[in-house]
């Protein structure tokens, strides 16, 4: 993935991908008969873009090399792709510069707003999910965060392998999915990082599902989403997810879960005052606690 040569094939196979989920009617092409393969041909996509058939080609094969941002333009138009989709598609172009790795550094301020957010389930989090520090009501919303491996404190991780996590999703078949497209998207920003194939390529050994997911090459962004949970302490919620960022940068985040509903409200106060005697935040323990002075 670090490389030119594997970039290129990633770039290949997103816009094989993007090309199979456009109908010829959707760019105004009259439907042809049946066709052997879902979506546009490559010589419809070239034409519309304006370019070469075996230009385009190449683009798809992994062959072609200096990319301008006028050809990408084009291509993201007739493939009628998304905000998300279309800085993918210039990342793997090396059109946009890839981002610092995050540094895990958690601050005295961090914790205080972690703590000042309760009732609200709020967290720090990396891009990668991995779970930095959380109040008590995140900590206990799907069971004791602290008793897991700290390797396993990340949110993709215990979404599809922990069965009370995966329990918690009433519609999993909307999470899921984005979950997968939000770091199929950030993972091409941090090329060349060994945390980030780690964690995918551990999901792809452990998880059919994510498998499925991952090659079907969506990608999506960070906008706010409302979520319903079922928590098996603070019964079914249903919360606007919001990712409040630290160090955009270095991706580092803050996460709350703000209820939506005044039943939701209530349910979270209730869970928040049956743990009041729990510790205050939990962080990794791989992580440095810096206090400011």
């Amino acid at each position: 993935m670090d490389s030119p040569a594997g970039r290129r094939k990633q770039l290949g196979a997103f816009l094989r991908a993007c090309r199979e989920k456009v109908t010829p009617e959707q760019v105004g092409l009259p439907p042809l008969g049946r066709r052997r393969t879902p979506g546009l041909r490559r010589e419809e996509v070239a034409q519309l873009s304006g370019i070469g058939t075996t230009w385009y080609t190449w683009l798809e094969q992994g062959r072609a090399t200096g990319v301008s941002d006028q050809v990408l333009e084009a291509v993201a138009r007739v493939l009628r792709m998304t905000d998300a989709e279309r800085h993918h598609l210039f990342v793997l172009a090396d059109r946009a510069p890839a981002k610092l790795a995050p540094l895990l550094t958690l601050r005295a301020e961090h914790t205080a707003v972690l703590e000042q957010l309760l009732p609200f389930p709020a967290a720090v989090q990396t891009d990668a999910y991995e779970i930095v520090a959380s109040n008590r009501a995140y900590r206990y919303l799907f069971g004791d965060l602290d008793a897991l491996p700290v390797h396993d404190r990340n949110c993709a991780w215990l979404m599809f392998t922990d069965p009370v996590w995966r329990g918690s999703l009433p519609n999993e078949d909307v999470v899921l999915p984005d979950i997968v497209a939000r770091l199929r998207a950030r993972r091409a920003e941090h090329r060349g990082e060994p945390r980030w194939d780690e964690l995918v390529d551990r999901l792809l050994a452990h998880s059919a599902d994510f498998r499925a997911l991952w090659e079907a090459y969506e990608v999506a962004d960070d906008r706010p989403r409302v979520r319903e949970y079922d928590s098996p302490h603070a019964g079914h919620l249903t919360v606007h997810f919001q990712s409040l960022w630290i160090d955009p940068d270095r991706g580092t985040r803050l996460i709350v879960m703000v209820p939506a509903d005044d039943v939701s409200r209530e349910r979270l106060e209730r869970h928040s005052a049956l743990i009041e005697a729990a510790p205050p935040w939990t962080a990794r323990d791989d992580v440095e606690a810096s206090r400011a002075s």
